[in-house]
């Protein structure tokens, strides 16, 4: 944020100590004025009635509430509550519009996720960002229950079972976005602890040129998709982007001409167009079943979730060799792990060769924040053991932690790419089951994830802390 525009949105000290930096960032308020005793306060909440109420009782003072664009509002909190906000924890308690405000504050951070945790002396709640958890708020014990029944009354599920772990959904509806709220349940040993995962319907910002993929890389994937059958997998521990980038591939392969059909657990974004299925494995609809009645609808599209087991894996298989484009997710360390994982599952490794377009993994990193990265020289200890840097890096960056970062020193994620198109040279060492393709690789310009992440330390994008996972394998 520029000198000038911290300057413009300054507040006075003296109106600064009316609330604390985390009854600003609760309750979303920053002070405007003193006005014949009132407190004039600007907000973006909707329900500003029932919060003047809260705030006239917390504060012990007449308020009156403005109304102000979130995103102006974000500025106005940053600017001049930020700084102090990540050295306090703010306590959060129970009020009509609490579940609102809460994720309002979520939103604007750009959570992913909110944690409720339930433990012997306190109730605490913790937001995702960037991949990572960061402690939001306390809750008085005697108030979690409430705050946890509201979220289960909203989410439809029973209020009175305790004993056992339960799923819902939320639908909010804003001035400003759409988004639905996956809830989960689950009993531990002081109570229930509930997640809420943040899904956002709106797909506008999904583009598969934002994603991470570099200029070879994204004109091979391109041409891979462009292919009438066949399968496209993506591979990637859990978080790690892979469903992200199957909806930016959807969403550019999604046009009147074509009908597209996807079997999802859960469904994330809804896209207009595409004709989506939730799993629902209690009543038998599993990924397989879904398949085989997929192939009686016409399609010229398939997405599957995931292909988590031999069933899944036989049926895309046959859908691919039938004249569809198949595209999955899977649970392997790499692209070509993708190719012994199919034929572990007992695929032949012919039809593999024969069926498969391209095997791509990848991983997210969180990317510096590029107002407070600082430069350090490198030292032995950076680095694993066994791994031996490039002559090239000499220096890498390192986080330190701003208002514009939210302390964390970073500021958004980047996914990290391989990719293995399927060639005709290539399928002669699929039928042979070869585990090991580095001359392949190295001879043909393929980049590992080790290689891309490496890049990007090089590049200043992000840290050696970020990456340390894929130098060690």
């Amino acid at each position: 944020m520029s000198t000038s525009l911290e300057k413009k949105l300054s507040i006075h000290p003296e109106l600064l100590q009316k609330i604390s930096s985390e009854q600003a960032f609760f309750y979303r308020i920053v002070p405007k004025e003193v006005e014949n005793e009132v407190l004039v306060f600007w907000t973006d909440s909707n329900n500003t009635e029932n919060l003047s109420s809260e705030l006239s009782i917390v504060l012990n003072h007449q308020v009156k509430l403005e109304h102000l664009p979130s995103e102006v509002l974000q500025d106005y909190l940053t600017a001049n509550y930020r700084q102090i906000a990540h050295q306090e924890k703010s306590e959060l308690h129970y009020s009509p519009d609490f579940l609102e405000r809460l994720l309002a504050n979520a939103k604007a951070i750009g959570s992913s996720d909110i944690h409720f945790e339930p433990y012997e002396e306190i109730c605490r709640v913790r937001f995702r960002l960037d991949g990572k958890l960061m402690e939001q708020s306390t809750i008085p014990l005697n108030e979690y229950p409430l705050i946890i029944n509201k979220i289960k009354i909203r989410s439809n599920l029973d209020i009175a079972e305790k004993r056992l772990p339960q799923d819902g959904r939320i639908s909010m509806n804003t001035d400003n976005s759409k988004f639905d709220i996956r809830v989960s349940s689950l009993p531990t040993h002081f109570g229930e602890k509930i997640v809420l995962r943040i899904l956002n319907k709106d797909t506008q910002s999904v583009k598969l040129e934002d994603l991470g993929f570099n200029e070879n890389e994204l004109r091979t994937y391109l041409e891979a998709i462009k292919k009438p059958n066949g399968i496209l997998l993506i591979s990637g521990p859990t978080g790690s982007g892979k469903t992200t980038t199957l909806y930016a591939t959807l969403k550019l392969l999604n046009n009147a001409k074509t009908n597209i059909l996807t079997i999802e657990d859960p469904i994330e974004y809804t896209l207009q167009g595409v004709n989506q299925v939730q799993l629902k494995e209690h009543i038998g609809l599993d990924f397989s079943s879904a398949l085989r009645t997929f192939l009686r609808q016409d399609p010229d599209i398939i997405m599957v979730g995931e292909i988590r087991d031999a069933k899944t894996a036989n049926m895309a298989i046959r859908a691919a060799l039938t004249g569809h484009l198949v595209l999955s997710t899977i649970h392997t360390n790499s692209a070509w792990a993708t190719i012994s994982r199919l034929i572990d599952m007992g695929i032949p490794p012919f039809l593999v060769g024969n069926t498969l377009n391209i095997s791509l993994a990848q991983r997210l990193v969180r990317v510096l924040c590029s107002s407070c990265k600082r430069v350090e020289g490198l030292e032995k200890a950076t680095f694993p053991n066994n791994y031996i840097p490039p002559k090239t890096l000499t220096r890498h960056f390192v986080p330190s932690g701003c208002q514009k970062c939210h302390h964390t020193g970073y500021k958004g994620r980047q996914a990290i790419y391989e990719i293995i198109p399927i060639t005709t040279s290539l399928i002669p060492m699929i039928k042979d089951n070869v585990h090991e393709i580095d001359d392949y690789l190295s001879e043909n310009q393929i980049h590992s994830l080790r290689d891309n992440a490496i890049r990007l330390v090089q590049e200043g994008t992000t840290s050696i802390e970020e990456i340390f996972p894929m130098l060690i394998n």
